[in-house]
This record gives C-alpha cells, sequence and structure tokens, in this order.
C-alpha cells in the first residue's frame, strides 16, 4: 500500500468501520452510531471526513439516514482524548474510529474493551499495544498501520539529498505523541555525519518558540516527526514560510532569514 495517499487510507478506514458488524452487539441504539475520535480539529479534518464519510457511503451507510457519526475533537490537546474516548462509551458508540491519531487509538483501547475499535497509526499496532499480531489482532481493535514511523531513515536520505551540505539537524517533535517514542532513536542512527538537535512541541505557542530556538541554533535542516499535529498545523508553513522544499516531506532545508517568495532554488 506504499505510495497511495492517506486520504485513501481514511476511505479505507471508513469502509472498515462500517464492515465491522455495527448491528452486532446488544441495546445498540435505533440506527448505528460511529464514533469519530481524532487530536486535531474539524476545521483541519476535513478532507479526512470527507473521504471518511466518502468510505461509509460506498459501503452501503450514510450518515442522517440509516447511521449517525460522534465527532470528538481534541484540538491539538492530546491530554483531553481519554476524557473524549470515556464520552464516546458513555454515549454507547457501535464502533469507533481513530484514521489518524495513534494517540486517539490508544485512548479509545483504553477506554473500551468491548466496542469495537478501527483505527489508523503510524507505528506498529503490537508494539503500541493495540493488537496482539498482525495476522490475528485478537480483542476489539483492528486497523491499518502507515508505516511513518518505520520511514525515518528513508526520510533522513531524503534530507541529505534536498540539503547535502547540512550538518546541524532539528527534530520536532511531539512528546505526547507515544507513536514518536523512537523517532529521536532512529533519526540520529539514521544522522549519517550529522548532529542532530531535538526539540519539542506539544501546542502551537510551542512550535512558535520552537523556530525561534532553531533560528538561534543556526540548523541546516529541520526533520518533523510523524503525527496528526504537525501533519494539521503544518509547521514549516506556520514560520512564515523560511523553510524550503515540500513540507508534506517533513525534511526539509532550513534557510535562514529568507522568505518563500525569495527561494525560486537558489543554495541555502
Amino acid at each position: 500500500m506504499f505510495g497511495m495517499k492517506r486520504r485513501v487510507f481514511i476511505t479505507l478506514l471508513g469502509g472498515a468501520a462500517a464492515a465491522w458488524p455495527l448491528a452486532g452487539r446488544a441495546q445498540q441504539p435505533a440506527i448505528p452510531v460511529i464514533g469519530f475520535l481524532d487530536a486535531a480539529s474539524a476545521a483541519e479534518r476535513t478532507d479526512y471526513t470527507a473521504a471518511f464519510r466518502q468510505g461509509l457511503a460506498e459501503a452501503g451507510y450514510v450518515d442522517g439516514q440509516n447511521m449517525a457519526i460522534e465527532y470528538r475533537w481534541a484540538e491539538g490537546r492530546y491530554d483531553r482524548l481519554p476524557e473524549l474516548a470515556a464520552d464516546l462509551v458513555r454515549h454507547r458508540v457501535s464502533v469507533i474510529a481513530t484514521p489518524g491519531t495513534t494517540a486517539a487509538a490508544i485512548a479509545a483501547k483504553a477506554a473500551t474493551a468491548t466496542i469495537p475499535i478501527v483505527f489508523g497509526v503510524g507505528g506498529d499496532p503490537v508494539q503500541l499495544g493495540l493488537v496482539a499480531s498482525l495476522n490475528r489482532p485478537g480483542s476489539n481493535a483492528t486497523g491499518v498501520n502507515f508505516f511513518s514511523t518505520d520511514l525515518v531513515a528513508k526520510r533522513m536520505e531524503l534530507l541529505r539529498e534536498l540539503a547535502p551540505g547540512a550538518k546541524r539537524v532539528a527534530l520536532l517533535i511531539n512528546p505526547t505523541d507515544r507513536s514518536n517514542e523512537s523517532t529521536l532513536r532512529d533519526v540520529e542512527t539514521a544522522a549519517i555525519g550529522q548532529q542532530v538537535l531535538a526539540f519539542e512541541a506539544a501546542t502551537g505557542r510551542e512550535i512558535d518558540a520552537a523556530f525561534a530556538s532553531l533560528v538561534r541554533e543556526k540548523v541546516d535542516a529541520l526533520f518533523v516527526a510523524g503525527g496528526a499535529f504537525f501533519a494539521a498545523r503544518r509547521p514549516a508553513r506556520r514560520f512564515g514560510g523560511t523553510l524550503r522544499g515540500s513540507c508534506n516531506l517533513f525534511a526539509t532545508p532550513f534557510c535562514r532569514g529568507r522568505r518563500a517568495d525569495e527561494l525560486r532554488n537558489p543554495p541555502c
């Protein structure tokens, strides 16, 4: 599945959520209710929710007709996820979908051992404790692994191609996202002749502070750890366009003191 757009994955997850027997649990509401749990905000996830509803529709489930969706958004506050997951359990939803955030999947798994959970995560779901094995998930959870944490070495290789002279590499990481627990170690292992400086950020204000530190530290390139928090906020764009390259790669040369409209392909 490597190379498929994440939107396609979310569409598949929508179909997977519908495919899990929505009427199989006792004491169901009049129509099945799908709980949608995410660490971002509704405004940041419009593409995800559209793809999710498309996947449901392709499986024969239309929101407001023969099923309903209860959305819960943490809006960047990962500490809210356990309570939001518990709230979905209290509402007796038929299934909980966590298509874009590892922390949301973990919170849902901790909140219920009976309600089916369909997840999309970047890390190994076995190591994260979501499933017993890839072949036989067991318990009440199943889903898709995006393998984003397994691609650290490849992303570092791309970074070296973008900035072959980069010696000081900044790593921007969200300390509240468990899927990133091994990222620092993996980046340091993949950094060949490069110094790695780690900066933590879990809020928009902390992202701004981290970028101010990047300027002071005179880093040559930026590696952004995976996760819904950074993907939704596009840190490179947030900092006024002082980064060159593709924000989607999250491995970008850092050109000090230059705006994006000044960077037409000149070297840093």
